[in-house]
């Protein structure tokens, strides 16, 4: 069996930092959107979706160093607020790991952001050859693309996987690879209601994961 952890929001508690930097840098660009309006319709997809969304509603290209602004705001924010880890995941992945279990993290989020987020909370030394990002495959959540990959190079069966997500498009893009659902919604900022239907499957504590992990 493999669990296969998003990243932002499931194992750190990075959502509400990312997506406040996010809407003041949309700000900048004439959308005033709010943070919990940057989350609903954004949260959980590649900033290349994220990219394609956001330049939609305003009808013109973003400027072309939009993103790298956006990350180098967002680091600092990271290192400044300071970043934890999502209380009880730490203890969650070690009873999962004992009971049998390999584990992955899978995100939407580049490489060098993990870096940085699983680096602050002390996550990065528990997985860092099985850390997997959207930047790697054509497409990112809602499509599949990203835990099919996790699959192949962690050699699991999709049917043999169980994926962590606390956002409608990782829910939906495990179910598109034929993988089993849980939705996280102990985060304040999570859809509960949408999360739980969407999901059939959820915790919100992660000290009730493992247990649920190996039902």
């Amino acid at each position: 069996m493999l669990v296969i952890f998003d990243c932002d929001g499931v194992l750190v508690d990075s959502e509400p930092i990312a997506n406040t930097c996010f809407a003041r840098a949309l700000a900048r660009e004439g959308l005033d959107w709010s943070v919990e309006e940057t989350m609903r319709r954004l949260m959980g997809r590649s900033m290349k979706s994220c990219v394609e969304i956001v330049e939609g509603v305003l009808g013109h290209e973003l400027p072309h160093d939009f993103v790298d602004r956006l990350q180098a705001d967002t680091m600092r924010a990271f290192h400044d607020a300071p970043l934890a880890a999502v209380h009880g995941a730490a203890e969650a992945i070690d009873a999962i790991e004992a009971a049998g279990a390999a584990t992955c993290v899978a995100s939407s989020g580049s490489l060098d952001k993990m870096r940085v987020t699983l680096g602050i909370t002390g996550l990065w030394s528990r997985f860092e050859d099985r850390i997997f990002s959207a930047s790697e495959v054509p497409r990112g959540k809602p499509f599949p693309d990203l835990f099919l990959h996790a699959a192949l190079r962690m050699n699991q069966q999709p049917f043999a996987c169980t994926v962590i997500e606390d956002s409608l498009p990782g829910i939906q893009a495990a179910r598109a690879a034929g993988m089993r659902p849980i939705a996280y919604v102990g985060a304040p900022h999570a859809d509960g209601a949408a999360l739980q239907t969407a999901a059939g499957e959820w915790i919100d504590d992660m000290s009730k994961l493992p247990s649920l992990v190996g039902r």
